[in-house]
């Protein structure tokens, strides 16, 4: 652990997130605020077909990944990933606030037990997107994650900085960080990688390509798996894409202005569930025990397991490594569709 603790020496946690110079005060940053600083300033209407070409280009989709079934014979891939945010929200931001601060430690101290409980009680794999930060605050996470057994650790940045806000230096570094100290942290190499708050710069795809990474999941062009195009050229890296109404953060958020209760969130989820099931496609949900780890929230979890194992002979429950294996295998035999 010396290495983790020379790390944390260096890079002081609020210092860090001042030095980052981040200004949003919510989990996802506007669209204005995730422009690339290295944008073209003109403006776009008077953009030539090769800039509008270019502006599309750094990372697009590619060849459709999804395979002709899943293992067994399984109609529905399910994948269920969580997003351990919790104190990471504040202090990217430079924010000390004690209010904001304690409603992410709940996450770690309360919220993430109560997740685990209800994977444990049908033994379903999860995939565990974790800022670093977040297990330097919260150590016991890791053993707890790990203590189960199924679960993948996945890389969600250092300290939750918005990537389109720094120099490509700045975030190829942060991310060299977060991989080092997951793997001090877990004992294992992390294999995929989410970007924090989706925030996707127009350095992210090269650096997961040098990086080794398997798969990315922060990306919206498709339900189903597919392959990544870097510059218009196949990037060999699968894409597991999210949508922001599969994710728990804006649609139970009280303060936001798409709140939903947890009843309705939770019909939303299983409508998607069913669509997926009836298309033969790829389920993916995110979520955040900060968030979906409350009282009245935990339900939306225990129950949408519930109804999605009312099809269960025909459901793949799986983490998005390996997701991400499976249709990179059956894509090499000619099995994709």
């Amino acid at each position: 652990m010396a290495q983790v603790r020379t790390i944390a020496s260096i890079y002081p946690v609020v210092a860090l997130a001042l030095l980052l110079g981040c200004t949003q005060v919510n989990n996802r940053p506007s669209d204005e605020e995730s422009a690339d600083n290295s944008r073209d300033e003109s403006p776009s209407y008077e953009w030539s077909e090769e800039q509008i070409r270019n502006a599309v280009n750094t990372a697009r989709a590619g060849r459709s990944l999804q395979p002709s079934e899943w293992p067994g014979g399984r109609k529905v891939a399910v994948s269920l990933s969580f997003d351990v945010d919790n104190e990471t929200i504040s202090l990217r931001n430079g924010s000390v606030s004690v209010g904001a601060l304690s409603q992410g430690e709940y996450g770690a101290r309360v919220a993430l037990g109560r997740v685990l409980d209800v994977l444990a009680e049908d033994n379903i794999p999860a995939s565990f997107f974790i800022p670093s930060v977040s297990m330097m605050l919260n150590p016991g996470m890791v053993d707890a994650i790990k203590s189960h057994g199924i679960h993948e650790f996945g890389i969600h940045g250092w300290i939750h900085e918005t990537n389109t806000q720094l120099p490509e230096d700045v975030e190829r570094r942060l991310v060299v960080q977060a991989i080092d100290y997951m793997e001090e942290m877990t004992g294992s190499r992390p294999v995929g990688y989410r970007a924090p708050s989706w925030n996707f710069s127009q350095n992210t795809l090269k650096i997961i390509q040098d990086l080794g990474f398997l798969y990315d999941s922060s990306l919206m062009a498709d339900d189903r798996p597919y392959e990544l195009l870097a510059e218009g050229e196949p990037s060999g890296l699968v894409e597991l894409p999210v949508e922001w109404i599969l994710d728990d953060a804006p649609l139970l958020n009280p303060r936001g202005s798409s709140y939903s209760s947890p009843r309705e969130v939770l019909q939303v989820y299983k409508d998607e569930f069913d669509m997926a099931y009836e298309e033969g496609t790829m389920f993916l949900l995110t979520m955040h025990p900060h968030v979906i780890g409350h009282r009245s929230r935990i339900l939306i979890l225990r129950e949408l397991i519930e109804h999605i194992k009312q099809k269960d002979e025909n459901v793949w429950f799986a983490t998005h490594q390996q997701v991400a294996e499976y249709v990179i295998e059956m894509s090499e035999d000619g099995e994709s569709r």
